[in-house]
């Protein structure tokens, strides 16, 4: 590796340090394929419970005044009965009308169930979506993503609605079921303590067998799971590249390739649910003898007069009301199985270490960089990329970085841009009055313009103010010039003209411009293009270059092939391949 210095005459939404502590303490414990130790993933629960306690208190207050309702309609039914046979003394109306009454009280508490599910989980699903990603931005990045971009969607979408789900709503329902359960066996233990003791008699075997089914159920959900985020990983790599596919002529390869991950889908799901279909033909064939030696026993009684026709009809109602929440208690063994999974597929997103966090630091311009002793190597066994490299890119003049595909052009930007910290040596940034390594908090003092077409969906305004969000039409109208991106000026609807994704609607050159001039509006003191002018002619890319260098005001790097940007630099930094 060798530099050459071409002197030229010319003038001029803060991490969660618990969240953290348990993926951290994950990573670095004893793990198999299969799962996550129940412990961290309940304190991960926990931590995620917190944040949405408003919609579990109101959901779990929901549900114990139904629970209080529905007992008080076996009740209203019972003593109608018995006044209508005769059995007690009242008024039928009455009766009647404390059953209508218990029923309106149904329907609202059903109402207003409904309004918190649906308003409240939007907003807890959208808080948790938001720290995920946050959390996935501020992590650090090494190149090469651990998991598809598909994959991520799928577990942000899917996985996020399954545990704000639970935490919301399966857990303050649990609450209410129990009490249902409690309240009925009270209320039928009262009436008859044989009966009640047999109905659930049935229960403990069911909870020595749920951690075999836990066990078993939650390998196979994940691996449902996995196959889904694959299919999703297929249409949506598809998708994005449907014009290479055309132009490869590879329609049946990608179709054929989704129908293959389908099919593995799947069959991971029949299996599931033939499992599931035996598990839950055991339960019910359980709950309906339960179910007919209650009606077998009171019909005994009642033949024996010991019990009326009220007191029977209670009696089935109660027995219902305990194996109503019995099979929902049950159901709650497959419900923790999938949240599980998704914590897991949740906390492999978070396993990524974060970046360091804190304030930017701001340095005063003009700024330089300092690359000494640099090496770095992604994998051991490939060696050192960049070996030992110094260079000096001083405060306000313009660099070209030259070299090979392969001879680490890619990895000197990543480690201006701190997103690398070199193995060997060290980065600094500085100006006339101190210097500093490069780390993350420094990024600030940067504007990096990197190679193809960056543009997002949305307006051309929309894209310019990602570079400064308060920009006024007047500064953007003054950066679009600066790039040569006058076009927008001419288009029916300017700034506001619509942009489909990656820029969609726009060629490659103007997109290049386009985002040159978010880059300006972003104006700090060091400038990165890396292969920004590739889709430029060469009249409108020299125009572009006096326009962004006539200042003298920033340090340029320029990553190039292009000989034009060359001639506009004050020095050349030249890697060769090792």
């Amino acid at each position: 590796m060798t530099t050459e210095q071409k002197q030229q005459d010319k003038t001029g939404a803060t991490p969660n340090p618990i969240i953290g502590w348990i993926v951290s303490h994950w990573r670095n414990s004893e793990r198999t394929t299969l799962k996550i130790p129940l412990r961290l993933l309940f304190q991960w629960l926990w931590h995620a419970y917190s944040g949405n306690k408003l919609q579990a208190s109101l959901n779990a207050i929901i549900g114990l005044a139904g629970v209080g309702v529905s007992l008080g309609q076996v009740w209203a039914v019972q003593h109608a009965i018995d006044v209508a046979s005769g059995v007690v003394e009242g008024s039928i109306y009455w009766a009647v009308g404390l059953m209508g009454a218990l029923i309106l009280c149904g329907f609202g508490l059903n109402i207003a169930g409904i309004w918190v599910r649906n308003i409240l989980g939007i907003k807890a699903q959208n808080r948790m979506q938001q720290r995920m990603l946050d959390r996935i931005l501020r992590s650090k990045w090494h190149g090469k993503e651990a998991h598809h971009s598909g994959d991520v969607l799928n577990r942000l979408e899917f996985d996020v609605a399954n545990v704000v789900s639970f935490l919301t709503e399966v857990i303050p329902n649990t609450l209410s079921v129990l009490a249902l359960f409690i309240g009925a066996f009270t209320y039928l233990f009262l009436m008859d303590a044989t009966l009640a003791l047999i109905t659930v008699a049935i229960i403990p075997v069911f909870i020595l067998l749920s951690k075999v089914y836990v066990g078993y159920m939650r390998r196979l959900n994940r691996d449902v799971r996995n196959s889904d985020s694959k299919v999703q990983s297929v249409l949506q790599e598809t998708i994005q590249n449907r014009m290479l596919i055309k132009t490869l002529e590879s329609e049946d390869t990608m179709v054929n390739r989704l129908e293959s991950k389908q099919g593995e889908l799947r069959h991971r799901v029949v299996k599931r649910t033939v499992f599931s279909v035996y598990s839950n033909l055991i339960l019910n064939v359980g709950f309906a003898l339960g179910y007919l030696v209650a009606f077998l026993w009171a019909a005994l009684r009642m033949s024996a007069q010991t019990l009326t026709f009220g007191g029977m009809t209670a009696f089935l109602q109660l027995v219902n009301r305990i194996q109503s929440p019995a099979r929902d208690l049950t159901k709650l063994v497959p419900a923790f199985v999938s949240v599980f999974t998704a914590v897991e597929r949740l906390m492999e997103l978070e396993e990524n270490p974060l970046e360091e966090q804190g304030t930017p630091i701001e340095m005063t311009p003009p700024c330089g960089l300092r690359l000494k002793n640099v090496s770095y190597r992604y994998v051991d066994v490939d060696g050192d990329v960049l070996h030992n490299l110094d260079f000096d890119f001083r405060p306000g003049t313009s660099t070209a970085i030259l070299g090979e595909t392969g001879a680490g052009k890619t990895t000197i930007v990543r480690l201006l841009l701190a997103l690398f910290t070199p193995q060997q040596g060290s980065v600094e940034i500085y100006n006339d009055r101190q210097h500093r390594t490069l780390s993350p908090r420094l990024r600030c003092n940067f504007v990096y313009v990197p190679q193809g077409n960056t543009l997002m969906s949305g307006t051309i305004r929309d894209n310019l103010r990602l570079g400064k969000l308060d920009a006024t039409d007047v500064e953007m109208d003054e950066a679009l010039h600066k790039s040569c991106a006058d076009f927008v000026k001419e288009l029916p609807d300017g700034l506001d003209t619509i942009c489909g994704e990656s820029g969609g609607g726009l060629s490659e050159g103007q997109a290049q411009r386009i985002a040159i001039a978010r880059a300006l509006l972003r104006d700090r003191p060091i400038m990165l293009f890396d292969e920004a002018t590739s889709a430029l002619d060469p009249d409108t890319e020299r125009q572009l270059l006096q326009n962004v260098l006539e200042g003298h005001d920033k340090t340029v790097i320029f990553v190039t092939h292009r000989p034009a940007v060359m001639d506009y630099c004050d020095q050349t930094l030249r890697i060769e391949k090792i």
